[in-house]
């Protein structure tokens, strides 16, 4: 199988490895891929966000799949583009990635679904924001209404934040707060069915102790061996396949993964938010763990044959992943500087590296490009053995100026 993967940043690198160690892949590239990938696959420097862009590529390379990462790519109508070409894409039309591009129109499909969410107001004016945040009081949940790379949240005590947010938005959704903590939950769908992935759980906060600002993610781990037994079955039955099927009634049917960004509350499971593609970090360690080879699951959604009694293989253990971020991230990432002990983290038992926002110099210097610039994965029998794995190896990273947090599963692992 020939597979094509669109995007650059360390899931896109999470998806190329899995896919590398599937043999049924014979041939792999990335467009336009990051230095992590290129010994893997074969990196195409194109604008994954074009359809035009990509049909062609995919036409050339004759590839079997096409599978999109990240959700503008999406949200961009390239899924539509390759499906029109003949192309089989794992990834949603834009109508559908609607479910993240649009956080309104996530809430719309799951009234319609009866979906358990949060409460929420959709507000276009500091007027009805205002009148939103007094309604459900704090600590106020401001969601911008369009992609915003997951940083589009603000959760905070403070109501004049919370108004200034939503002032810098065209439009937001205004929602009660879900206490509890938060689990994330990928399914593969291919329209009609769906199966589950792991569950795990990713650390937002850009420190320790859940303090700072939002981010995309600064870790996460898998198995959760706090969560109740059942509750995958519980979140599929009443949350996944009620969307899915909602979806497919709208006749913008849901090929791809989608993700349920979950809050357990005191009042049982609540829906977050849907992401239309593979969550970062998440992925990281969730296809860490997946023993099933990859690519016929994605192929087999791509092509509506997903088996809906499929029942994944995993590898025993855990996995737990610590995002190296730039200094300044998230506000005001720095950019060009040199990264060096990548190879030394590598060589980690264990622990291996992927990259996210990285490129190569002119000199051959491994450089930060973005704020979230590596991702480095701890393997091991508990997540205690994962976690020594993972923070052994990115203590062998030198970045200027860089942080990350030293508390990745640290509650989970009983090491607190």
């Amino acid at each position: 199988m020939r597979v094509l993967v669109l995007g650059s940043g360390g899931r896109e690198h999470a998806l190329a490895r899995a896919l590398h160690r599937d043999p049924a892949v014979t041939e792999l590239h990335c467009g336009p891929g990051n230095p992590g990938t290129a010994p893997i696959a074969v990196n195409h420097q194109i604008d994954p966000t074009d359809p035009v862009a990509v049909v062609e590529l995919a036409r050339r390379l004759a590839v079997d799949l096409v599978v999109v990462g990240p959700e503008a790519v999406l949200v961009a109508g390239v899924g539509d583009a390759l499906r029109a070409a003949g192309v089989a894409c794992f990834g949603p039309d834009a109508a559908a990635a609607r479910i993240e591009g649009s956080k309104a129109f996530a809430k719309e499909v799951m009234r319609s679904a009866k979906v358990p969410t949060a409460a929420a107001f959709v507000c276009e004016s500091a007027a009805e924001a205002a009148a939103a945040l007094d309604a459900f009081g704090p600590p106020y949940v401001v969601k911008d209404d369009g992609l915003a790379a997951g940083k589009g949240v603000v959760v905070t005590g403070d109501r004049a934040a919370a108004l200034e947010h939503a002032a810098g938005c065209e439009r937001v959704v205004i929602e009660e707060f879900l206490d509890g903590p938060e689990v994330s939950l990928f399914a593969l769908s291919d329209g009609a069915h769906a199966v589950p992935l792991l569950p795990a759980q990713d650390f937002k906060r850009a420190l320790d102790g859940d303090a700072g600002p939002n981010t995309g993610g600064m870790g996460a781990y898998t198995p959760l061996g706090w969560v109740a037994p059942g509750l995958v079955e519980e979140v599929m039955a009443t949350v996944v396949q009620p969307a899915i099927d909602e979806l497919r009634r709208r006749e913008t049917p849901y090929v791809g993964v989608l993700y349920a960004g979950l809050a357990l509350t005191s009042n049982g499971v609540r829906v977050v938010e849907f992401n239309a593609r593979f969550g970062d970090p998440e992925t990281q360690v969730v296809l860490d763990r997946l023993a099933t080879p990859l690519a016929g699951l994605l192929q087999a959604c791509a092509l509506g044959g997903l088996d809906p009694a499929l029942r994944l293989e995993w590898h025993d253990g855990a996995a737990v992943t610590v995002v190296v971020a730039a200094e300044g991230y998230p506000e005001s990432p720095v950019k060009g500087d040199v990264i060096t002990g990548v190879p030394e983290a590598d060589a980690v038992p264990g622990a291996y590296v992927l990259h996210a926002g990285t490129a190569v110099d002119g000199e051959g210097r491994l450089v930060a490009t973005g704020g979230r610039v590596l991702s480095v994965v701890g393997t091991g029998e508990n997540l205690a053995k994962a976690r020594e794995a993972a923070y052994t190896a990115t203590a062998r990273i030198a970045l200027r100026g860089s942080h990350h947090r030293t508390d990745i599963a640290l509650k989970a692992s009983g090491l607190s």
